[in-house]
């Protein structure tokens, strides 16, 4: 069976897609995923085929401010129409579509060619007592407010209805408003790349909605630079900071070239907020490192909570210092400090270097920290995470 798996989204969205890609591989299936094309490798090496997007999913030169944000949300709405068109060039033969929480349109695809679908995430959406919605994590309004704010949250419009609507009417589906959307998708089987360790369960889920356990990242072979080898056996376990591959602006970046750049803690350094920032002997900045062989080598991480990077630190046992930025970060960040595995999370706007400089002095310090660290590190499941899906399609396979 072909199976379309439809990844938008950074390098955190593609890896989990390309593990399961593989997975899927395995047990006969071909596969196809929409993914940017930077990361033509994580697609290859899962042997999957790489369906690109020829567009950034942020702007070069992002705006500060209101302007920032309606350039971003402009930005997003061409990143998400160009993946939609992407997606459509690719769906001759499909048998089988997963979408994850910025592709639903891949539902309509399904619904077109007459297949089956399912969503993937790797944060919860469903309405629910046990979280706020993702798109504004950053407070918990408590068991009724969370339902009721996700419940609102499922009525604002989202850089991806014009994606959704240009492929129903590409591919001659007749219009469709959202609510009637999500009553149709009520069955359809959502699985999440979530630990139970880390999100339990929650008592008002309903039936189809399933956690999986983290889809780890593929280990391609890979060998330490040097340089790097070097600096890890020239002293103690040193800092990361790892703050992705969107830019939080100049403010934030600021604030941490300062604290890195004084004193005299060990740091390695990776994301392109700062590339620039080097102290020969102290300050080391990093390429492309895999997380599972990089981060048990460090003493705590720094880093914007997104799933991905919230997944991998836990998974070393190492403790956080969170600087979310928005959606699902402030989530995930508030999750590290009730789990006892992160210093409570400074959200990335109001960042100073007293502050900054105070977490990471406890994160890198607190045996307490690192033993919650430890502890959840233990608790994760030790399992296959893939098979709920693989047999999912093995049931639809015959």
């Amino acid at each position: 069976m072909k199976v379309l798996i439809l990844a938008p989204g950074t390098r955190g969205d593609v890896a989990p897609a390309a593990r399961l890609g593989a997975s899927f591989i395995e047990d006969g299936h071909t596969v196809t995923i929409v993914a940017n094309v930077e990361y033509a490798p994580l697609v290859t090496l899962a042997g999957c085929t790489l369906a690109p997007i020829e567009a950034d999913l942020a702007p070069a030169e992002p705006a500060e401010g209101a302007a920032g944000v309606r350039q971003h949300l402009a930005q997003l709405r061409i990143y998400m129409q160009a993946a939609a068109t992407a997606a459509l060039s690719v769906v001759e033969g499909t048998g089988a579509v997963l979408t994850n929480p910025i592709s639903p349109y891949g539902h309509d695809i399904a619904e077109f060619l007459g297949v089956p679908s399912a969503t993937t995430l790797l944060q919860p959406a469903e309405p629910s007592r046990a979280y706020p919605p993702m798109i504004a994590s950053s407070r918990d309004f408590g068991p009724w407010g969370n339902r009721m704010a996700g419940r609102l949250a499922q009525r604002v419009p989202t850089p991806y209805d014009p994606a959704t609507a240009q492929v129903r009417a590409t591919l001659g589906l007749p219009r469709e408003r959202p609510a009637a959307a999500r009553r149709r998708r009520r069955e359809v089987p959502v699985h999440h790349g979530i630990s139970a360790a880390v999100l339990p369960r929650p008592a008002d889920w309903p039936a189809n909605l399933h956690l999986d356990g983290y889809w780890w990242p593929l280990d391609a072979p890979w060998s330490p630079p040097e340089e790097l080898t070097a600096f890890l056996d020239d002293g103690p376990a040193p800092l990361l900071v790892s703050l992705g591959s969107l830019s939080a602006g100049p403010a934030p970046a600021s604030v941490l070239r300062r604290v890195l750049t004084t004193g005299s803690r060990r740091v390695l350094v990776q994301g392109k907020d700062l590339q620039d920032v080097y102290v020969p002997g102290r300050v080391l900045h990093v390429g492309d490192v895999p997380h599972s062989w990089l981060l048990p080598r460090t003493s705590a991480v720094v880093h914007h909570a997104g799933a991905g990077i919230t997944a991998a630190t836990l998974r070393a046992g190492v403790p956080s210092v969170s600087l979310p930025m928005h959606t699902d970060q402030p989530f995930w960040a508030r999750r590290l400090h009730q789990l006892g595995a992160g210093v409570e999370p400074i959200p990335v706007k109001r960042a100073t270097e007293a502050a900054v400089g105070a977490a990471i002095e406890r994160a890198t310090t607190s045996d307490d920290l690192r033993a919650g660290a430890a502890a959840v590190r233990d608790s994760l499941e030790t399992g296959d995470s893939t098979l709920p899906l693989r047999r999912w399609l093995a049931r639809l396979d015959g």
